[in-house]
């Protein structure tokens, strides 16, 4: 019998398929619209009677990129009435069981918590555990932080895509167990934008005592500005939306697609190869109050135990929407390098640093491909690093951590695509039958084989902390010593500090 759950704000029912109960686009905060658009979260309204929780929300306003449906909004609408959850659980009991929430990534700018890729059916069915999906405010209106540079009206208008987040985890705390899940153990689970959420969200108090681990895939917790540069980036919005009167009421009557094209501009404007991202969390002394790698290292986080990792060769999906490296020659290396070089101040001279850089790959590559070099580079600075860096921090703050790389590349494009950004999304919520992955490997045994051991070493981690398990080989605790990590791909197997070479020289050029 599919029966009404009572929340906090009202009635809901869902619909129910192999036995598990699925509950879509619940509310969580009330529509960020007109006035509210650029305001902080507020509770939904109240509802009498039940509401039909079958058919998700709409996604946050975002622009169309076409290589890219199978992230973003494909298939709901976008609009400003976005802050839902949907739900997927094995059981309406008392049975306690993990709670997973999925932050989506998408760059800060597009992406839904209802993309098929993140269907929880499969996880919650195969490993007893409640899965959660979110939506938040994204690009300007997430992320544009006008509380930088405005006044009366906008005092708290920072980080409010973070915001989003956090009201997502209370609604959690407050009615998960009516789910069937456990509200003191909790597991915030993301990718990309997603894990860099969760590295903001590690450094805010109000977050942290929200969830109790963190599996970041592919993003660690570089990716938050200092108020100096969020005002930058507000000034710079409002002068490509061509001066609107500054009150809450005005910037919400401005079209959707305007702020969409005010925000390509900006992006246009800001962003080059030092800042790949523009609308990002910021330091903002009330939701995050200092750099999140900092907080980390100081000891913040010690009860949040960590899972990190990234995929082997991340910057190739990224080709599909920057045609300048493929067949890149070596002029043209050298203009991106140049200009990316500035991003790490302890780095030689260009020519200096691009040629030792050659020499870290070389034994893993070909480093005379201009293509290969630069896709390598763009890897390693944007996940690879900043995902070490992330596991380093927390065990010198006294937390603990586990580290893994996915390496598994399709057979029929290993070549074009590699084992690339996203691939592990499909892998870890068991949607192998995805027309993604079955364009690219069919059923093919070893995709789904490698996507049970994964999705039971990050349930096993949600549950208690520790992702190893007995289809997998016993699985080390990362520390700066040996930095063993796990090695997910057509063989699973513990390495000791692979990519060592190329982590030391960043790390050099970063101090």
């Amino acid at each position: 019998m599919n029966r009404p759950v009572e929340t906090s704000y009202g009635h809901v029912r869902g619909s129910e398929s192999g036995g598990i109960r699925s509950f879509k686009g619940i509310r969580f905060a009330r529509p960020p619209a007109g006035a509210n658009r650029f305001r902080p979260p507020a509770p939904p309204e109240p509802w009498t009677g039940v509401r039909d929780a079958v058919d998700f929300g709409p996604a946050a306003p975002q622009y169309a990129l076409p290589w890219f449906g199978w992230i973003s909004a494909a298939g709901v609408p976008s609009d400003d009435d976005c802050l839902s959850l949907n739900v997927w659980t094995p059981g309406l009991d008392g049975a306690r069981r993990p709670v997973m929430v999925w932050i989506h990534g998408g760059g800060f700018m597009v992406g839904s918590g209802s993309t098929g890729t993140y269907n929880g059916h499969d996880i919650a069915r195969r490993r007893d555990v409640v899965v959660v999906t979110i939506n938040y405010r994204l690009g300007s209106i997430g992320y544009a932080h006008l509380g930088s540079v405005l006044g009366e009206g906008f005092e708290d208008c920072t980080n409010l895509g973070v915001r989003d987040q956090i009201a997502a985890l209370e609604w959690v705390r407050d009615n998960i167990e009516r789910f069937g899940g456990d509200p003191n153990n909790v597991t915030l689970f993301g990718q990309s934008a997603g894990s860099m959420s969760i590295g903001a969200l590690l450094g805010s108090p109000r977050a942290r005592a929200l969830f109790h681990k963190a599996i970041c895939m592919s993003g660690g917790a570089d990716q938050v500005i200092d108020r100096e540069e969020a005002a930058r980036v507000s000034n710079a919005l409002l002068r490509a939306l061509g001066g609107p009167a500054q009150t809450p009421e005005a910037m919400g009557r401005i079209p959707p697609g305007d702020l969409m094209r005010a925000q390509a501009v900006v992006m246009n404007e800001a962003s080059d190869m030092r800042r790949m991202m523009v609308f990002v969390p910021m330091v903002d002394d009330d939701v995050i109050t200092e750099q999140p790698i900092d907080a980390i290292r100081g000891g913040a986080t010690r009860d949040i135990p960590l899972l990190i990792g990234s995929t082997l060769d991340e910057w190739r999906l990224f080709h599909l929407i920057d045609p300048g490296p493929r067949g890149m020659n070596e002029r043209g290396l050298v203009e991106r390098w140049n200009e990316a070089h500035g991003a790490f101040p302890s780095a030689p001279a260009p020519h200096k640093a691009l040629r030792e850089w050659r020499d870290a790959l070389a034994p893993r590559m070909d480093a005379k491909n201009p293509t290969k070099v630069w896709s390598a580079f763009q890897t390693s600075r944007m996940f690879h690093y900043p995902s070490s860096a992330l596991a380093d921090a927390q065990v010198e703050g006294g937390g603990s951590a586990y580290h893994y790389l996915f390496t598994w590349r399709p057979a029929a494009m290993r070549r074009r695509i590699g084992a690339c950004h996203a691939l592990d999304i499909p892998f870890i919520f068991g949607s192998v039958s995805h027309p993604l992955i079955l364009s690219l490997a069919g059923f093919n045994p070893s995709a789904i084989g490698l996507s049970r051991r994964m999705q039971r070493a990050w349930t096993a981690f949600a549950r208690d902390g520790l992702p190893g398990h007995k289809r997998i080989p016993a699985w080390s605790y990362y520390e700066p010593e040996h930095r063993h990590t796990m090695v997910f791909g057509r063989r699973t197997e513990l390495a000791k500090k692979p990519l060592e070479a190329e982590r030391q020289l960043l790390a050099s050029w970063s101090a």
